[in-house]
């Protein structure tokens, strides 16, 4: 039992983290105590704290001065030295961590120790900001990491044993006692609870859960006890893809932060060769001192470091992708929350998208001398024994009405129609109403039909049939006729359902000028009018997978960058065409997750306007930070030589706009 008790502790604390983490659409403010137990925050505290002792005790202990200054240098300067010195061993390159280094050791080297260590302490201030940035994100987006299970309870032949996740299987049946983390995507077999799935989907509220509804891992049960099936292995439940894409999401950075670092070695190379040319050149063709022109190269080499400039994209890059995720959207890497923001058209996938992914029962129309519920008990008892998604709406409609389901005999699938099959000694057939239509051509033209054209009894009809036939087909509806002994006896209509925001997402989007387009491989007929109850007017339908990808690249040509949003196996090929793909991450399939740049993973469409918004306002603001960071580096530049800018006031100005850029960037972790 010891060996119970100790996986549950670790998934009670994990489910208490988990409670204590605010909603997906809560502002956070900064978590001071959090910045404070960072290690690198913590040196250049400490940096601080001895440049002013040491700054105190000089005018009455010199040399005790020196010393703690000494100190100070090495807290607040160590790791920036150890990186800048990594840097141009094994790259061959320079970086601005050296050059601040250099810097406040040729400060030093002129007298200059206070100076020097307010370098030091400031640079690293800024730097530990930076990583408390990083940290914050990577804690946003994969805070679930921490809630990874580690062990299962299976039940095997009457036991309960207890086994690492990575051996179960699809099949197994395991039982999750409250509280605890759910071990593996399964579907509950039995019993009922509420779960919190804030970890995988952003909801702030838990989510009721009965028999045959899907939980997955790493989300918590509440008070109930359920036994599930697993359906998933652990590397392919959508915790495993989850994780996968954190790795990239961390590993990739965007594309002017690639060139920005590319740029930082060339301008480093700059600086170095104007600062030996201010040591070397000044004395001889301007006539300065030695002290003099040593003291305008450090400042130069100050001012002039892109401190600011390199630190004016991944923060707030880093943070728009954690606020992001606290709504419930993953992306992949930088670049794509950089691609984002240039967003022109969003195209839609209809089925699974737009809509929900599963048809529903909206009309039953029967006979008058027909029961409607004795006509959906026997239809439904057929089609119980079928797995077609529209048998199964048929089924889940009964279910709701609670009709009990009566036991079906001499089944059978009528080939190209339907289904057919016996209860209470009458025959039942379900199938496609062309047979409604063809009856009503016959019957106008005045002669018979051969009963096996269709494999199904002659259908009497009456002439009301085909006008209600043609009016639920125009409400885009798939129609199915019943059939009792050969006798038109019913309709019965169904829809894929259009999801309950998705009107509200259209109507945002358009009002931010991007265009939307529905992009769907279903009939003109049913997407115009999901189209209509949508808001979309531009709607391409009847396309294959082939012709998805031709469409995102038309729109790509005419309009701009396309952001393309589906679920299925079909529309990876357009999401990988898109300028960004996002995946739906409860009803996606896995090759759509895999293939997209980012995961929409509480379903929920309508955040898309909001993350187009979020990306913009950090294109603004990486703007914003390179233009102040420029300027400030002018300026400062222009003051060296023509004003005599001392050197704590371009300590002061160049560290502090890069504190100032961070800062900024910080600001869309709200």
């Amino acid at each position: 039992m010891q060996a119970i008790h100790q996986p549950l502790h670790r998934q009670k604390q994990a489910e208490q983290r988990l409670s204590q983490t605010p909603g997906p659409n809560r502002g956070r403010k900064p978590d001071f105590r959090a910045m404070l137990q960072n290690k690198e925050m913590q040196s250049a505290l400490g940096s601080g704290l001895l440049m002013l002792i040491a700054w105190g005790t000089a005018p009455y202990f010199g040399t005790l001065s020196i010393m703690l200054y000494i100190v100070a240098y090495a807290v607040g300067g160590w790791t920036k030295a150890k990186e800048g010195i990594e840097t141009l061993v094994k790259e061959r390159d320079l970086d601005v961590n050296l050059l601040m280094i250099a810097a406040s050791l040729g400060a030093a080297a002129i007298g200059y120790w206070n100076e020097g260590a307010m370098l030091i302490f400031i640079f690293a201030l800024s730097g530990a900001l930076e990583s408390y940035a990083t940290e914050r994100s990577h804690k946003d987006i994969s805070s679930l990491l921490a809630l990874k299970p580690e062990t299962a309870l299976r039940i095997e032949d009457g036991q309960m044993n207890l086994v690492a996740i990575d051996d179960l299987e699809p099949g197994d049946l395991l039982l999750v006692k409250p509280g605890e983390l759910i071990p593996a995507d399964s579907v509950v077999y039995r019993g009922s609870s509420f779960i919190n799935q804030s970890s995988i989907t952003g909801e702030s509220l838990p989510v009721d859960k009965v028999a045959g509804d899907e939980v997955y891992a790493g989300t918590v049960n509440g008070e109930g006890a359920l036994y599930v099936e697993v359906t998933k292995s652990a590397e392919g439940s959508l915790f495993g893809k989850i994780i996968k894409m954190v790795e990239e999401a961390q590993a990739e950075v965007p594309d002017s932060q690639r060139f920005m670092e590319r740029f930082e070695g060339i301008y480093a190379r700059i600086v170095v060769g104007v600062t030996l040319l201010v040591i070397a050149g000044t004395p001889l063709l301007l006539g300065w001192t030695w002290n003099e022109a040593f003291y305008k190269a450090m400042v130069f080499l100050v001012v002039a470091s892109p401190c600011a400039l390199v630190s004016s994209i991944m923060p707030v890059m880093l943070s728009a992708m954690s606020s992001s995720a606290r709504r419930g959207i993953l992306f992949k890497g930088g670049a794509h929350m950089e691609n984002m923001a240039r967003t022109r058209v969003v195209a839609f996938d209809k089925t699974g998208t737009l809509t929900m992914g599963t048809p529903q029962v909206t009309d039953i129309i029967t006979a008058e001398h027909v029961d409607r519920a004795q006509l959906l008990a026997a239809v439904a008892a057929i089609e119980n024994l079928s797995m077609h998604p529209l048998a199964r709406a048929i089924v889940n409609q009964a279910n709701k009405e609670n009709i009990t389901l009566q036991e079906a005999e001499h089944v059978q699938a009528l080939t190209g129609w339907g289904i057919e099959g016996t209860v209470n000694d009458v025959v039942w057939s379900i199938g496609k109403t062309d047979v409604l239509r063809s009856m009503q051509s016959e019957k106008m033209t005045g002669s018979n039909v051969d009963p096996d054209e269709h494999d199904v009894n002659p259908v009497k009809v009456s002439s009301e049939w085909g006008d209600v036939c043609s009016r639920l087909e125009g409400e885009g509806k798939t129609v199915s006729a019943v059939m009792a002994d050969g006798e038109l006896v019913g309709l019965i209509a169904m829809r894929d359902m259009v999801r309950p925001q998705a009107a509200a997402a259209v109507k945002k989007l358009e009002a931010m000028g991007v265009k939307v387009a529905m992009l769907t491989g279903d009939r003109a007929r049913s997407a115009s009018v999901i189209a209509r109850e949508t808001g979309v007017n531009m709607v391409y339908a009847d396309l294959l997978p082939g012709d998805k990808v031709k469409q995102v690249q038309a729109l790509r040509k005419q309009y701009g960058p396309v952001l393309m949003v589906g679920d299925g196996v079909n529309d990876a090929p357009a999401l990988a065409a898109a300028t960004v793909g996002m995946g739906m991450g409860l009803s996606g399939s896995g090759t759509a997750l895999e293939v997209a740049d980012a995961v929409l993973m509480n379903d929920n469409i309508e955040e898309i306007a909001w993350v187009i918004g979020q990306a913009r306002r950090a294109q603004r603001t990486v703007k914003q930070n390179m233009f102040f960071a420029i300027t400030v580096i002018l300026a400062l530049i222009a003051g060296n030589f023509l004003q005599d800018v001392a050197l704590p006031l371009g300590v002061v100005g160049h560290e502090g706009s890069t504190i100032l850029v961070i800062l900024n960037g910080l600001r869309l972790l709200r």
